[in-house]
């Protein structure tokens, strides 16, 4: 990884940001809480000559850099939030804060944004203005909504807005961009059917939950298998069901939990209503009375095509077509970035965290992960580049 094209300036400064990247994963903050990540953002990007605005949706911080006359203006977004997971790495630099932990590597996205901001600041020529978006609780609780909520695009109007994110699993250092659909959306979904319980011993005096459950669980199989296009991707995944506390009790009640996912907005509705429909007729097969409790997630992250051409050919004159994959894969996992994109055209790149055997091969979400620290030279530097080509000095 340390080739010739990471440059002098960048490999000179690689200590500093794994420094950095490594105290920011030691101290892990969760949803909205990023205090002190926040305010060691607003500090370094001050430093460097950014115009620091902070509180943004709660603890998001925006830095603002404008050279030239130039009318257009980019955004590039980091995420900056922990996971509650308790880290088990054995790394020097783990989490000193039991329970929670960067399984997912905001900790290095935070650090190659910085990077890249520093290298901007002093290096790269542009013609308009940056706005560097390092934004709060991308975990689930919609940071970038509550950005945008409070005026992210009004006060830092972006014609273009790009993030990335490592992927574990794919070789280190290599590029993956994919236009159009790119992530899923996610919904969250509680099921709670009500039957009339009674003793185990008497199943006849009872209207059983747990069997409608079951029933409904095994005919939930079907709605993708049976009602989505085959050419066409969704999950319906039951992550929990909760009944009973005895064997010889049937309970009055059961409760489902589901994920559900799609990469199509069609799709994402036809799961619902579907979902919806099935419950219903399950139940009433069983006479237990069900309630369905859909709770929108995230959207699917669609990559707009002109922004995902400009940056793969950025990362292609950078890293060559070895490294760079212009039709990378979909994936199911779910990104509130989808919601920036909603609104701003822009996309979201994958930058491999290490292949199959390597260290960083080890998924997110998981107490043994790790962010490579190796790719924050040349994400920094596909960041300093793509400004450059964004707000070209004509």
């Amino acid at each position: 990884m340390q080739a010739a094209y990471l440059g002098d300036a960048l490999s000179a400064r690689m200590g500093e940001f794994i420094r950095l990247r490594r105290d920011i994963h030691a101290h892990p903050e969760l949803a909205f809480a990023e205090h002190r990540t926040a305010a060691l953002v607003a500090g370094k990007l001050a430093d460097w000559g950014y115009e620091v605005s902070t509180g943004i949706g709660g603890t998001g911080v925006v830095g603002r850099l404008k050279r030239g006359q130039g009318s257009k203006t980019l955004g590039l977004r980091a995420d900056m939030d922990a996971l509650p997971i308790l880290e088990n790495t054995g790394h020097a630099w783990a989490s000193r804060s039991a329970g929670l932990m960067h399984a997912c590597g905001h900790d290095g996205h935070t650090a190659i944004l910085l990077a890249a901001a520093r290298l901007i600041a002093e290096d790269a020529p542009f013609n308009g203005t940056l706005h560097l978006i390092f934004q709060p609780a991308e975990e689930g609780a919609g940071g970038a909504l509550k950005m945008m909520e409070d005026g992210l695009f009004e006060r830092f109007p972006c014609d273009a807005v790009f993030a990335l994110h490592n992927m574990p699993g794919v070789e280190a250092g290599h590029f993956h961009f994919r236009p159009g659909p790119a992530m899923a959306s996610s919904d969250n979904v509680t099921i709670k059917l009500r039957g009339h319980g009674g003793h185990g011993a008497l199943p006849h005096t009872t209207t059983d939950s747990v069997v409608a459950a079951a029933a409904v669980i095994m005919a939930l199989q079907t709605v993708v298998s049976r009602n989505v296009d085959p050419l066409q991707s969704a999950v319906v995944s039951v992550g929990a069901i909760h009944a009973g506390t005895a064997n010889n009790v049937i309970p009055e009640e059961a409760t489902l939990e589901l994920s559900v996912r799609a990469l199509d907005k069609d799709v994402r509705q036809l799961l619902k209503t579907r979902i919806h429909e099935l419950v219903q007729q399950q139940a009433a097969s069983f006479k237990v009375k069900a309630e369905v409790d859909w709770r929108e997630g995230y959207a699917v992250l669609v990559n707009s095509p002109a922004p995902t051409r400009l940056a793969t050919q950025v990362a292609l004159e950078l890293f060559g077509p070895d490294r760079v994959h212009p039709e990378g894969p979909a994936y199911m996992a779910s990104e509130d970035f989808a919601f920036m994109l909603e609104k701003v055209p822009g996309s979201y790149v994958f930058v491999g965290n290490g292949g199959p055997g390597s260290p960083g091969a080890c998924m997110v979400h998981n107490p043994g992960y790790d962010f490579n620290d190796e790719l924050i030279a040349p994400g920094a530097l596909f960041w300093m580049r793509l400004v450059s080509e964004y707000l070209k000095v004509e």
